[in-house]
C-alpha cells in the first residue's frame, strides 16, 4: 500500500510540475481563450525543464525557439504536446526534444458495431449481422514518440526540424511515419498536413478520425506560408500526387499520377488570433487511359473550402468548415475510404469524370475551467455524381459528437465521448451506428 501510494505521489508531482503548464498546451488550437493561451505561452517559457546552460540568456532563448514548435497553423488537437525535457546549446541557437504520449481509448458499439477504432459513417454496415450487433473493445491508437530539433541561424532564421511516429491501432499495431519535414522560416518541405486542411477549425474528438466532413490529408510537399502585419496570412503548396480512380481495367485503367498538386490558401485573423476566416482552394490533375480508344486523358479536379473559428466570449469558440468540389474525394474523410477522384461515364463507355461532393461541419467548444473542456459537433459529407446508380453507393453520411475532457494534470488527460452516425445509399437503404468512447493519454 505504502509503495503504491509513493508511485502516485511521484506520478503526480511529476505531471504537475511547473514545466507542464502547459508546456504542452501552450499552442494547442483547441484553446482558444486568449488570456489562458497567453498565460501558458509565459508558463512555457519560464519553466521549462532546461538541459544544458541554464543561465537567463539561454533560458531566453530556448523560450524564442518554443515559438517555432508552438505557432503552427497546421497544429491539430490530437498532435502530441511539446517535450517535457529540452536540450538546448551551449550558444543557445539550438535546442532539442524528444517526447511522445500514450494513449488508450475503450469504446463499447450497439445499433451496428463498426469494423474498427475509428469512427467512420462510411463504414456503417447497412444490413445488420446479429452477432454484431454490440462490440467492446479498446485500442493504443495514436500511442508514439516524436523529435523535435529547433534552431536559429543567421543565415536563415528560425527552423524547425520535426518527426513523428505512433501505432495504428490494437489490431493493426504498424508503427508508421505520421509526419518528417523541415521547416526553414517560412518554407516548409516534407511529409506534413496538406495546405488544404484547416485544423485549427476541426473539434477535437476521442474519436481518432474526426468528423467525416473534413478535408484532411498528408502529403509530401514543399509549402510557403507568410503572415504580413500579423494579421493577414497566404500559403501555396506543391503536393506530390496519389489518386484513387475507380477504374475497371476492361474499359479504363489508372495511370500514373505525374502532376503535382496544388494547394494554396488566404487568411485573416483577429482577436489576438483566436478567431479566423480562411479561403483554402486545392487544384490537381488527374490521369487515366481510355482502353477502347488505347488514349490516355487528365481530367482537372479542385476543391474549394471556406473555414472559420470564432470566439465571441473567451470560455466559447464556435467553428465551422464548408466544402465542395471535383475529383478531390480523396481528400475527404469519408469518400477517401473508396475510389472515387474518378468514376465511370454510364453514358460513355472508356470514359471516367470528376464527380462533386461537398461537406460541413458545424460546432462550438466551451471551457468550464481552463482544465474541464467539452465538444459539440455535427458533420455530413454528400456525394453527388451525375448518374443515380440507385444501387448500394454511399450517398451521404452524418456524424454527430458530444465529449467531455478533462486534465486532471497538464500532462494527463482524459475524456468521454458520445458518436452517433448515419450512412444512406442511393437505393434508399441506410443505417446508423452509436458509439461510447473513453481516453486516457499521459504526455511526456
Amino acid at each position: 500500500m505504502k509503495k503504491s501510494v509513493g508511485i502516485f505521489l511521484f506520478l503526480s508531482a511529476f505531471s504537475a510540475s511547473p514545466v507542464s503548464v502547459e508546456a504542452s498546451e501552450a499552442g494547442d488550437t483547441t484553446l482558444k481563450d486568449a488570456r489562458s493561451i497567453k498565460k501558458r505561452i509565459e508558463n512555457v517559457k519560464n519553466n521549462t525543464h532546461l538541459i544544458g546552460a541554464g543561465g537567463t540568456e539561454n533560458r531566453d532563448s530556448l523560450s524564442r525557439l518554443l515559438n517555432i514548435f508552438y505557432y503552427d497553423q497546421f497544429r491539430h488537437a490530437q498532435d502530441p504536446k511539446a517535450p517535457y525535457f529540452m536540450f538546448l546549446s551551449k550558444n543557445g541557437d539550438l535546442a532539442l526534444g524528444v517526447g511522445g504520449q500514450m494513449k488508450i481509448k475503450g469504446y463499447f458499439d450497439w445499433n451496428g458495431a463498426l469494423p474498427s477504432s475509428s469512427f467512420v459513417p462510411y463504414d456503417i454496415p447497412i444490413s445488420k449481422d446479429p452477432t454484431q450487433m454490440r462490440n467492446l473493445a479498446a485500442s493504443p491508437s495514436g500511442t508514439g514518440l516524436f523529435f523535435t530539433l529547433l534552431g536559429n541561424n543567421s543565415r536563415f532564421g528560425n527552423f524547425m526540424v520535426y518527426f513523428q511516429a505512433d501505432f495504428g491501432g490494437y489490431k493493426d499495431r504498424g508503427f508508421r511515419i505520421k509526419k518528417a519535414y523541415l521547416s526553414v522560416g517560412d518554407w516548409t518541405a516534407g511529409y506534413t498536413t496538406t495546405t488544404f486542411e484547416d485544423t485549427q477549425a476541426e473539434p477535437e474528438t476521442v474519436d481518432g478520425a474526426g468528423p467525416n466532413g473534413i478535408n484532411s490529408k498528408k502529403s509530401v510537399l514543399v509549402r510557403y506560408l507568410h503572415t504580413f502585419k500579423n494579421k493577414w496570412t497566404v500559403a501555396g503548396s506543391l503536393e506530390f500526387p496519389s489518386q484513387s480512380l475507380s477504374a475497371d481495367e476492361v474499359n479504363t485503367r489508372a495511370c500514373n499520377a505525374y502532376i503535382p498538386d496544388v494547394a494554396a490558401f488566404g487568411q485573416f485573423k483577429w482577436n489576438d488570433g483566436n478567431s479566423h476566416l480562411r479561403l483554402s482552394g486545392l487544384l490537381r490533375t488527374l490521369s487515366y487511359r481510355d482502353l477502347l480508344k488505347a488514349r490516355n486523358y487528365n481530367v482537372i479536379g479542385w476543391g474549394l473550402q471556406l473555414s472559420t473559428v470564432i470566439n465571441p466570449v473567451a470560455p466559447l469558440s464556435i467553428y465551422g468548415i464548408v466544402s465542395t468540389g471535383r475529383g478531390h474525394a480523396s481528400y475527404t474523410a469519408d469518400l477517401g475510404n473508396g475510389d472515387f477522384d474518378l468514376i465511370p461515364d454510364a453514358d460513355n463507355p472508356g470514359k471516367l469524370y470528376a464527380p462533386m461532393s461537398a461537406g460541413v461541419v458545424v460546432g462550438a467548444q466551451y471551457f468550464f475551467t481552463p482544465s474541464l473542456y467539452a465538444d459539440v459537433a455535427f458533420s455530413q459529407q454528400t456525394y453527388y455524381p451525375k448518374q443515380n446508380p440507385k444501387d448500394s453507393q454511399y450517398k451521404y453520411g452524418l456524424y454527430a459528437v458530444a465529449n467531455l475532457f478533462w486534465d486532471i494534470t497538464p500532462r494527463f488527460r482524459i475524456g468521454a465521448e458520445y458518436l452517433h452516425g448515419k450512412r444512406k445509399n442511393f437505393n434508399g437503404t441506410a443505417g446508423s451506428a452509436d458509439r461510447l468512447m473513453a481516453q486516457m493519454q499521459f504526455s511526456f
